[in-house]
């Protein structure tokens, strides 16, 4: 599978796995909040009713509803409709709002305002006819109480009684609610109906475990005549939708977001396969040898950094690719010249054409020579770069090293008639290779005398530098060309026009500088060179303080 598909599948699984988790708690909190709302309204209705059946039984009967039907309307925010069971409409809420009628909905709730007899007997004794005769008297009292209370304007309340049914109390109890108490009992002192005492007689023979169901019955049967009529109230209209649960417009977002994260992980794909592809292409062409090849660069970013990186690595494979066609032409250019003339010289000497002289012999000699020096400064170099040229470092001082280098080419300058002078103060101590700097010294030496003419001055100096040691080969020579001295540690080069005694300066390799250089590195220290055309030349050699 393609890096884009797997990229593709990977956010398309994540969108759509978040996408769906998400529309699961989303259905989760919506089922919740649909079972509160829908508690809420059995709450709700249960306060209606509640509130509906106490209004009748405090008041005796169902006068002036309507006004307790408008306070619950607007407590509750539903919409109530009170009708008898015969389906007479007594109060509607939506009439008394001063709006049309609406329809009715759902089955009604039946308000029942008779109370259900709960004995409550006396020292453990059982429940019996006496205490159902009494509580429905007392049931009776209370009815006209309630109503006799209401007409004269005091307020009613339920309380519990010991007959085991809740009965009417005044809120105030006056002399004038008394006497209507009084009033209330004198007109209820008649005889209780035969009908009840024969349902009570037939509860007798059922067991003692239904007793109180028995007497419940019949005690709502009796009370029945005087009770105030049971109501059916419908809540809600039929205008009014069902709640339910946005699933379509779940499923829709869910849709759009998954859409969406896919069509994301294509425009990511591609801005990131992209640069990659083309990278890929320019690496491969890289691999097919041209090192020309390169990238473009665009914004800031990991993938451009990227891009930088590979176009920094084409332009080293590049230069180092030129470094080294460069190197191959010019050691085949130096091992030519030379190799022809011994060539020339032997097919001479084979033929009889040129005497053997010991002169004729010294030269080729030293053509021999200069193609072994060659040789063995390319191995050096190589064994440099690689970092496999051996040292053996110890702690030497390097007036003493300075002055054992003026000693050994003091009569290679007396010869060209050039004064080679050393100078420093005090012991300057580092940690190196003696034979190593030697060679570098040695190297900065020969090419000062093939720079300086004679009459000129050589100096080697040693100086502090903080925490470190200073190195200077000053000579008095011609001096290097500016243009010229970027290049003066490249390998095999040489600046025959600028220093002037070109021949003496070309008997060298043209490595000497390229390996003084990787020597000094390995030791931790840098090489420069200052010089001015007509004025002479000056290099320094920086190295850690031991």
């Amino acid at each position: 599978m393609s890096f884009r598909l797997r990229v593709v599948a990977l956010v398309m699984f994540i969108a759509v796995t978040a996408t769906a988790a998400t529309a699961w708690l989303t259905l989760q909190q919506a089922s919740r909040e649909f079972d509160r709302t829908v508690s809420a309204s059995a709450e709700q209705q249960a306060l209606i009713t509640g509130e509906l059946a106490d209004y009748a039984r405090t008041r005796g009967g169902w006068d002036g509803v309507a006004d307790r039907v408008r306070e619950l309307s607007l407590q509750t925010g539903q919409r109530i409709q009170v009708t008898t069971v015969s389906g007479a409409v007594v109060v509607d809420s939506d009439v008394l709002a001063g709006s049309p009628a609406r329809g009715v909905t759902g089955p009604p709730l039946l308000v029942d305002p008779r109370p259900t007899w709960r004995p409550l007997p006396k020292n453990g004794a059982p429940a019996g006819a006496k205490t159902v005769l009494l509580a429905t008297f007392e049931y009776q009292v209370g009815l006209r109480l309630a109503a006799c209370l209401t007409e004269a304007g005091i307020g009613v309340r339920l309380a519990d009684s010991r007959v085991g049914i809740p009965m009417p109390q005044p809120v105030e109890y006056t002399a004038q609610s008394k006497s209507c108490e009084v009033r209330s009992r004198e007109q209820s002192s008649s005889d209780i109906d035969r009908v009840f005492e024969a349902e009570l007689l037939a509860c007798r023979h059922q067991a003692e475990q239904a007793v109180v169901p028995c007497l419940q019955d019949a005690f709502s049967r009796a009370v029945g005549a005087y009770a105030p009529a049971q109501m059916r109230v419908y809540l809600g209209a039929a205008e009014q939708p069902a709640p339910r649960l946005p699933v379509d417009s779940i499923v829709l977002t869910a849709a759009v977001v998954a859409l969406t994260a896919v069509g994301a992980s294509w425009l990511l794909s591609r801005r990131v396969l992209r640069p990659i592809g083309a990278l890929t292409a320019a690496s491969a062409r890289v691999g097919e040898g041209k090192l020309t090849e390169r990238v473009p660069v665009r914004g800031h970013d990991e993938l451009a950094g990227l891009a930088r990186s590979f176009n920094r690595m084409a332009d080293s494979l590049q230069r180092s690719e030129e470094l080294q066609r460069r190197m191959i032409s010019d050691v085949a250019h130096e091992l030519r010249t030379p190799l022809a003339n011994l060539r020339g010289y032997l097919e001479a000497l084979k033929d009889g054409v040129l005497p053997p002289t010991p002169e004729l012999f010294d030269s080729l000699h030293d053509e021999a020579v200069l193609q072994q020096r060659i040789v063995d400064d390319l191995q050096d170099l190589a064994l440099a770069e690689a970092g496999v040229l051996t040292y053996q470092k110890t702690r030497l001082d390097l007036g003493e090293l300075v002055a054992a280098c003026r000693t050994a080419h003091a009569a290679l300058a007396s010869a060209a008639g050039v004064v080679l002078a050393a100078e420093g103060d005090g012991p300057r101590w580092v940690h190196a290779d003696p034979d190593r700097l030697r060679q570098v010294i040695g190297n900065l030496i020969r090419n000062a005398l093939a720079a300086t003419a004679s009459g000129g001055t050589i100096t080697l100096g040693v100086t502090p530098d903080g925490d470190r040691h200073l190195v200077r080969v000053t000579d008095t020579g011609s001096g290097i060309a500016e243009q010229d001295l970027p290049h003066l540690f490249d390998r095999l080069w040489r600046a025959d026009r600028a220093r002037g005694r070109g021949e003496r300066y070309t008997t060298g390799s043209g490595l000497g500088l390229s390996i003084a250089r990787q020597i000094v590195a390995d030791h931790g220290g840098d090489i420069d060179v200052v010089s001015v055309l007509g004025v002479g030349t000056t290099f320094t050699i920086r190295l850690p303080a031991a």
